[in-house]
């Protein structure tokens, strides 16, 4: 299994700046970017709006050094905020805060994206965490791609972090999938034949002026196009670090168990995508709670059912990943809850958003 070693893992993730009196997102990345530039280097970045930023960790050589870098940048960047009177939290929407109240950050890249996608640009005050797996293998990477769809749906479930949006509780878990999926070229992908395939494919829109470049994909899963790395962007931001990294580690288990299937000819099966994104949909609404379509067995099942076989099936490269003790903590989502769950019980407790604005800046912090 040396073919497995090797997979280096690496997230992005968006946090909201908190204002800690009105506990509403408040604009602040210039500032930060004026002060903290020189301490973060080139692992904060400016998001669409003034109210998000970016971390990304470094590449990173397994589970163990990634869980060090990611705790260590969120522990960092709390404190530095709280420093200049604000907070950090990690969900996919803030609970009660209006995208008509937000300052755009003044780049061209995010006044390009609200002159072509008008409305649509301005209602996308969502938060997500993307996972990097690195295969240097182009074909590889499409392939991987391709078999990986199936579990899209499954990721999300376990990630879910956005029950609300603009003071209401919307009956999802996942409400910035609903937003997100407003633009063009988001949700599954669909299968490619090679790499090659796949840039005829970002060719064509290239050379019709629908996309500048591959970037503008925004696919749940896609090839990067600067990275030699498979990008899994379906996962709304987890709150806790230890969520994230479980969640990163069941990615790099899952791709790794793809991989083994390629070198044994043999491969996942591959379903239509709008079989696919009907269990998205579920997965969006109900998250952990959901009855997910096993398509084999063309019959429903509870997905805490599904999540027993996908950890029986990973359980063999977890140890050669190095990764058991955090795909563990997976366990945990599933017995408490995700943050969506914890979010609409701390609302139910007493109906004050606040409480909850309250919960996230504390749990994003938590064990860093």
């Amino acid at each position: 299994m040396n073919e497995i070693k090797n997979l280096t893992l690496g997230i992005e993730e968006e946090y909201q700046i908190i204002d800690p009196e009105t506990r509403e997102l408040t604009s602040f990345i210039s500032e930060f970017l004026e002060k903290g530039a020189v301490l973060f280097k080139d692992q904060v970045k400016p998001e669409l709006l003034q109210s998000q930023i970016e971390i990304g960790s470094n590449v990173c050589r397994d589970i163990k050094e990634l869980e060090d870098d990611l705790k260590s940048i969120r522990s960092s960047l709390g404190s530095f905020v709280e420093q200049n009177g604000n907070k950090i939290a990690a969900a996919g929407t803030h609970p009660f805060s209006h995208w008509r109240d937000q300052v755009v950050t003044d780049k061209d890249r995010y006044h390009g994206l609200f002159d072509s996608m008008q409305y649509v640009a301005k209602r996308l005050l969502i938060f997500g965490m993307h996972v990097h797996v690195g295969i240097e293998d182009k074909n590889l990477r499409i392939d991987v791609m391709n078999q990986m769809r199936y579990f899209i749906p499954h990721i999300l479930c376990l990630s879910t972090s956005s029950p609300f949006w603009l003071g209401e509780i919307t009956g999802f878990k996942s409400y910035r999938g609903i937003i997100f999926e407003d633009l063009p070229r988001t949700g599954i992908p669909e299968n490619f034949d090679s790499f090659q395939n796949y840039e005829a494919y970002v060719k064509t829109l290239v050379d019709s002026n629908t996309i500048e470049d591959p970037s503008k994909i925004w696919w749940d899963m896609r090839p990067h196009h600067t990275f030699p790395t498979l990008e899994f962007r379906i996962c709304d931001c987890p709150t806790k670090a230890d969520e994230a990294i479980a969640i990163a580690a069941l990615i790099q288990a899952l791709v790794a168990k793809m991989i083994i299937l390629k070198s044994n000819n043999q491969t996942w099966r591959k379903y239509r995508g709008s079989l696919i994104n009907e269990n998205k949909w579920r997965a969006m609404k109900s998250g952990i709670h959901s009855n997910l379509i096993d398509f084999g067995k063309q019959v429903e099942i509870p997905f805490k059912e599904l999540f027993n076989e996908m950890m029986e099936f990973v359980d063999d490269v977890v140890d050669i990943l190095g990764s058991r003790k955090q795909i563990e903590y997976l366990e945990n989502i599933i017995e408490n809850g995700t943050s969506a769950d914890r979010q609409i019980k701390i609302y139910n407790e007493n109906k004050d958003k606040l409480d909850v604005v309250d919960a996230l800046t504390s749990e994003t912090l938590e064990g860093c």
